[in-house]
């Protein structure tokens, strides 16, 4: 380009405005929520996941028999969170952990209100605290709390 020409530009904003349709497994799991039922999804094995996918990890099958899973289980792994950040989901130390709800074969990552680092330990029983109002969102669940 010649020195003396002036280029062009225009203002460009890169946006994502698409959203994901649910389909009908996710959507009973989020209508689930929002009724504060947990749903996961049986596989042809007899397993269950949870949170529910529409297709089997393991052998990519379609599946789609949702069953009932409990809002308490069992603490498989954690971290500890000492100082949170302004967008970590609680304001207070918490853990991050897998948990296996009862009636589950697979886990789920979600927050543990243990109240200390002491207070956690792998294998503890957890709770769901439900949020005050649910939409049907993951954040329906506040975080999860020693049973």
């Amino acid at each position: 380009m010649n020195p003396t020409e002036e280029s062009l530009s225009a203002p460009h904003v890169l946006d994502y405005t698409y959203k994901r349709s649910l389909g009908p497994i996710l959507s009973q799991f989020f209508t689930g929520l929002r009724d504060k039922k947990l749903l996961g999804v049986k596989r042809k094995d007899g397993s269950v996941l949870f949170p529910p996918k529409e297709y089997d990890p393991d052998t990519s099958e379609s599946i789609d028999e949702m069953v009932p899973v409990q809002d308490v289980g069992a603490v498989k792994s954690w971290a500890w969170v000492a100082q949170p950040r302004k967008q970590q989901p609680l304001d207070k130390p918490f853990a991050y952990a897998l948990i296996q709800l009862d009636g589950a074969d697979t886990t789920l990552l979600h927050v543990v209100d243990g109240g200390s680092e002491a207070g956690m330990k792998t294998g503890m029983r957890v709770k769901a605290r439900w949020a005050d109002e649910t939409i049907g969102s993951i954040k329906d669940i506040a975080c999860f709390e020693p049973a």
